[in-house]
């Protein structure tokens, strides 16, 4: 698996069943059946072509009977599952593959999420359909930063700074986090060295590098 696999396996709970959406290689179905940490696991992906990857993977668990591929738009075609990963997509379309879950019955009482965008919709959603954030952190994995949430049932409340940012990482500032502030300051300042910004967008941009400086 890659680093950034490896961070996300370990956020994984035991479960009895387990859902990959979105699963591309199946690298982490594949990992949670022969650690044990699931009975069965079901991978899907709405194309057919990517999800034989998957299942070629997985093709001794899928004789057993302790695997599935489906094709599937989200959890469309996944029967309920105790805990489901979607991970390596854009956070706009997390947040359209929960709420076709939720109208369908189909939520998982535990999800493990990494969006690639757009964390701050996809905070705000989890709490609205009745999920407790447990752990939501930056991590640097080959090069680059990602946002993993963990997530189960139960009441939340975000503050704004928590929905921008992630709890843990407001909480905690871990070095990851603090990291990938200090980078994007270094871009907001190297943006405003343009001769052609206008006045007050510069001055926006400025004031927002200045309120980031807490976090470093």
């Amino acid at each position: 698996m890659t680093e950034r696999l490896i961070y996300i396996f370990a956020e994984i709970p035991r479960c009895d069943t387990f859902a990959d959406i979105a699963c591309d290689h199946g690298y982490i179905a594949s990992a949670m059946l022969k650690e044990g940490r699931c009975e069965k696991a079901y991978l899907s992906d709405i194309s057919a072509k990517s999800l034989k990857k998957a299942q070629d993977l997985l093709a001794d668990f899928i004789i057993k009977g302790r695997a599935q591929g489906i094709v599937s738009d989200g959890f469309d075609n996944v029967p309920k599952t105790d805990c489901a990963l979607i991970a390596g997509v854009g956070g706009e379309l997390i947040t359209d593959i929960l709420k076709r879950a939720e109208k369908s019955g189909k939520l998982p009482d535990n999800l493990i999420l990494q969006p690639m965008k757009h964390c701050d919709k996809v905070r705000r959603l989890v709490v609205e359909l009745g999920y407790f954030i447990k752990k939501d952190f930056t991590v640097k994995a080959d090069g680059q930063f990602y946002d993993i949430i963990s997530l189960e049932r139960g009441k939340d409340f975000l503050t704004d700074e928590e929905t921008e940012f992630g709890r843990t990482n407001v909480r905690e500032l871990p070095l990851a986090f603090k990291e990938k502030i200090s980078v994007e300051i270094g871009k907001i300042i190297s943006y405003t060295q343009s001769e052609t910004m206008d006045v007050a967008t510069r001055k926006k941009m400025l004031e927002k590098a200045e309120r980031l400086k807490k976090y470093v």
